[in-house]
């Protein structure tokens, strides 16, 4: 399973969550986390060894050295911490620009084994995401397997419809995102199921993500929506912005 973080001065943000998570995905695995201080330490050696001021933060914790073979019978796990150059999103205090999506042709499990963990095995986003690359898009939305929407390949999924702010639930199979959940107690957001063909017709939608923070959705499908980075979308983009100025571990 991995994490990743955006680095702001030199700091990375929210890491108590990110470790939360972590910890969660690898209990889901059946392995032990090392100590968060130990792994706030190593964080700390890395961004300096590096003199990184901005950018993101990789940690990734595997099952270690094992067989040619499913089995894992003697767990001694590996743990990386990387950084490098921030990608794929501006931080929501600058503005970032629009991003255009499509609906993914395979869907999300929401019952898997995998689901809700943030595990390094991403071959279906990474499919996912190449297919909306193809067509131009800069993302890609699975539904789940009732039909529902679920999240992008590396993202969360917020849309407006009358007016009010919804998100899918984490049984939509989503992942737990840190930043999807800073939004969700920054502002008032129903966490409910919405139907995936409702996507292309709902006011305004944006995406959540360590390293997009808030990007507005232009178009699903080629179909533009009637509001790019609307009032629901700009309030939760400087809400974000609040929370990140207030408190960097939030």
């Amino acid at each position: 399973m991995f994490e990743t973080l955006r680095i702001y001065g030199g700091t990375p943000f929210a890491v108590r969550r990110h470790l939360e998570r972590l910890a969660a995905s690898a209990t889901g695995m059946g392995l032990a986390v090392p100590d968060a201080e130990v792994l706030r330490r190593a964080m700390a050696q890395v961004i300096e060894a590096n003199a990184l001021s901005e950018g993101r933060m990789r940690i990734t914790l595997t099952a270690g050295p094992g067989p040619m073979a499913s089995d894992r019978a003697d767990l001694k796990p590996t743990l990386m911490v990387a950084c490098g150059p921030a990608s794929g999103g501006l931080p929501a205090k600058s503005g970032p620009a629009s991003v255009d999506v499509v609906m993914a042709p395979w869907p999300r499990h929401e019952r898997g084994a995998l689901a809700g963990i943030k595990s390094i095995s991403y071959g279906e986003n990474v499919l996912a995401l190449a297919y909306a690359q193809a067509r131009n898009a800069g993302e890609a939305i699975l539904a789940n397997t009732v039909g529902n929407l679920c999240e992008g390949t590396g993202s969360n999924l917020f849309v407006a419809i009358g007016g009010r702010l919804y998100t899918p639930p984490l049984s939509a199979g989503c992942l737990a995102g840190v930043t999807r959940a800073l939004v969700c107690e920054a502002v008032n957001v129903a966490q409910e199921d919405v139907p995936a063909d409702a996507l292309a017709g709902v006011e305004e939608a944006f995406l959540t993500s360590s390293t997009r923070e808030i990007q507005p959705i232009r178009a699903v499908d080629g179909t533009a929506f009637p509001l790019v980075a609307g009032p629901l979308t700009t309030a939760a983009a400087l809400a974000f912005a609040d929370v990140m100025a207030a408190d960097v571990d939030p």
